[in-house]
Order: structure tokens, then C-alpha cells, then sequence
């Protein structure tokens, strides 16, 4: 895909942002009704979007790939955590939290696939959707233990239960027994998979917009922590993915793939998460919706550089 093209794409993904913006100030869509939205997109168009990438003809090629995408997800996840252990070392007590899981958990949902899909088709979906899968794994284990420490009795396995019931983990399986058997669906199902998981990408865009809308700035302008924090996580660990990949030697999609979600802006579940433990939750929802305006720059001279 030529870097114009790319660039068109994420500016049209721009354009829809500020449709959201539009609606929020409006009042045409307001707080309660962008939950509704969310619940939408991650619960059933997402979960289709997915559903819909495997259902293609792949050669080996791709297939191979899937199975890198894999072994490369995981050991994203612990560069992004060790990485940024380290880093965040000089601040302390709750902003820690926030910045540390809003450096791991990534916006895979929202603005990754999208993205995605807008840089390498379906194709790209199928990787993000296993580096996806590890997302969901660690949120609901790792992601919990950042800020309620460890589970009590009983916990663990209702956790466990609700990673295995995840929509999206659910679109995956489904999908990887579908490219391995070499499913045929009806066309009347396919066709509404498909229609389904293609709101994905501009509901996504509307909901990013709606939240930005809401953002006060003024009160964390002086913080430093803040742009260290988004410094970090839009910057720093997107280089030394990148730096990995060369000094690995391998410029596939499946491992570009993983190194443009890595890039991706803080997770809606860090404001989320923050909200539910009382935990520096303006302080996170700042974070989410600063990393998700700059990673509009930020990604985009990204794609420039792995897509040449």
C-alpha cells in the first residue's frame, strides 16, 4: 500500500473523529450514549470484523505468518512491560499505575484495527486479532493485578471464564477453524458478517471523537509526568520495537503488525479501570485521549518508516 493512500486513510479516519466531536457538542450523542456505543463495537461489530478477516482464501504464506504473529505478540508484551518498568521507575504511586497500563494495554479495539485494515486489508486483521487475543488474555490477569493487587479466592477462575467468553476471543477461534478447514458460509451469511464488522472503523472513529470532545487540559498542563508518560508510550517503546524488528532482520506484515499496534494510544480500560479503583481517573482519562490525538502524528510517520 503506497504511503499516500495510507495517509489518506488515516486523515479519512480523522474526518470521522471530528464528526464524533461534532455530535458531542451538539449534544446528539452525549456520555451515556457513547457507553451504549462502546458496548456496540466491542461486543458485536469488532467481534464480526474479525470473524470476517479469516474468511478469505490464504495462501501459506499467510498462514505462516499467523503462526509468527504469535510468538512475536508475546514477546511484544514483555518488552512493552519491562520497557516500561524501567522507564516509569522515576514516578511514583498511582500516575505509575496509570502510565504502566496505559504503556502495555494498547487501543487495539477503537483505533488498531481500523488502522489496520485501512494499511493491509483483511489480512492485517487476522494478525492484529491474535495480538489481540493477548490483550484480552493480560487485561483481565495482569491488567487487574496493576490495580487491585492479587485475586482472592475464586477470582482467577471467574476471570478466566470471562477471557474465554471475550466476543472477540470467540471471533478468533471461530476464525481460525474456518481458514483451516476451509469453511464455506452461505453468502446471505457472509454478506451480514461482513456488513456487520464494516462499522467497525467509523462507530470506532466516532467514539475516539465524543471522548476527546470532553478532555480538560488545563489542570495537567504543568505535569510533567504527563509527557513523560506519553513520550514513553508514543515514542520510546514504538522505536525500540521497530529497532527490534531490524536487529531481528525480519520486515513481514505479521511483524509489522505487532509493532504499529504497539504504537497505538492508551486503552479505553485505562480510564475505565481507573474510574472503578478510584485511581487518578481524570489524570487517566487525559492520558487516553492526549495519546489517542498525538498518535494520529505519531502513527502515521510510523507507517512512513515500516511501510518503505
Amino acid at each position: 500500500m503506497s504511503l499516500s493512500v495510507t495517509f489518506e486513510s488515516v486523515i479519512s479516519l480523522f474526518i470521522i473523529i471530528l464528526v464524533g466531536v461534532y455530535g458531542s457538542k451538539r449534544k446528539i450523542i452525549t456520555a451515556e450514549m457513547n457507553k451504549l456505543l462502546v458496548n456496540i463495537l466491542i461486543q458485536i461489530a469488532l467481534p464480526f470484523m474479525i470473524l470476517s478477516s479469516f474468511i478469505y482464501t490464504y495462501d501459506e504464506t499467510i498462514k505462516s505468518n499467523v503462526i509468527k504473529t504469535f510468538y512475536y505478540s508475546i514477546a511484544a508484551y514483555i518488552i512493552m512491560i519491562a520497557v516500561s518498568y524501567l522507564i516509569l521507575l522515576p514516578i511514583k504511586k498511582d500516575k505509575k499505575t496509570i502510565l504502566h497500563f496505559s504503556n502495555v494495554f494498547v487501543n487495539t479495539g477503537y483505533i488498531g484495527f481500523p488502522i489496520l485494515n485501512s494499511v493491509y486489508g483483511p489480512e492485517g486483521i487476522i494478525y492484529g486479532s491474535i495480538f489481540n487475543l493477548f490483550f484480552v488474555i493480560l487485561l483481565w490477569t495482569y491488567g487487574l493485578i496493576l490495580f487491585k493487587g492479587n485475586f482472592q479466592t475464586g477470582e482467577l477462575k471467574m476471570e478466566l471464564k470471562k477471557i474465554l467468553l471475550n466476543p472477540s476471543i470467540i471471533a478468533v477461534c471461530l476464525g481460525i477453524i474456518i481458514m483451516i478447514f476451509k469453511i464455506t458460509l452461505p453468502r446471505p451469511i457472509l454478506s451480514s458478517v461482513q456488513s456487520i464488522g464494516n462499522i467497525t472503523g467509523p462507530l470506532s472513529m466516532i467514539i475516539i471523537g465524543v471522548i476527546l470532545s470532553n478532555v480538560s487540559m488545563k489542570k495537567y498542563l504543568k505535569d510533567w509526568t504527563l509527557y513523560y508518560g506519553i513520550t514513553v508510550k508514543l515514542i520510546v517503546i514504538p522505536v525500540i520495537m521497530y529497532l527490534i524488528s531490524l536487529w531481528v532482520g525480519d520486515s513481514s506484515k505479521a511483524i509489522n503488525t505487532v509493532i504499529i499496534m504497539s504504537a497505538m494510544p492508551a486503552s479505553a480500560m485505562t480510564s475505565i479501570l481507573a474510574e472503578h479503583f478510584d485511581k487518578e481517573k481524570e489524570y487517566a482519562a487525559v492520558v487516553v485521549s492526549v495519546t489517542t490525538l498525538l498518535s494520529l502524528i505519531t502513527v502515521t510517520y510510523l507507517l512512513k518508516i515500516i511501510l518503505n
